[in-house]
């Protein structure tokens, strides 16, 4: 599709509005995959995302663990946030806490409950994405996803600028 054939919601706006209309798009899109993959972890599993999410850190960490601060850096979260998080998961006892020769620096695993339900849902969640990109093309998707690593790399640089410049 060329440029020019782009729905124009921003009332004619000149070329400049490029970069914001690009950002709106993939804050929409962003959005309603977030909003939607949430409503099927709510209605199919009875868990939120952040559960999820932290259920899948934990699992790609495999028997090693994570701290609380290292699973904060992978989530983007704050430590206070995947306290609570880890707090709830160990009472439903899909976690446990490994033991250490640091009481300060708490590190954390599935259990096997926890590897069992975070794989029926990690199932259950592929199936959900591949559903809704399932209109695009392989070859669309494999563009696309060079497009957002490309765009990834840059605001990596961007940001990283305006924070040591």
């Amino acid at each position: 599709m060329s440029p020019a054939a782009l729905p124009d919601r921003l009332g004619g706006a000149p070329d400049g509005k490029r970069s914001l209309r690009l950002w709106l798009r993939l804050l929409t899109c962003s959005t309603c995959i977030e909003q939607t993959v949430a409503q099927r972890l709510r209605d199919e599993f009875d868990t939120t995302l952040p559960r999820f999410d932290m259920l899948s850190a934990l699992d790609r960490a495999g028997e090693a663990g994570l701290t609380m601060g290292e699973a904060a850096g992978m989530l983007m979260v704050s430590n206070g946030n995947i306290t609570g998080l880890a707090t709830r998961l160990k009472a439903d006892g899909l976690i446990e806490a490994m033991p250490g020769s640091d009481r300060r620096v708490q590190r954390v695993r599935l259990t096997p409950l926890g590897h069992t339900r975070f794989a029926a849902m990690a199932r259950a969640h592929e199936r959900w994405i591949e559903a809704l990109f399932a209109d695009l093309s392989e070859a669309e998707a494999d563009e696309l996803t060079r497009l957002l690593e490309r765009t990834k790399r840059s605001l990596h640089v961007t940001t990283h600028e305006e924070l040591n410049g």
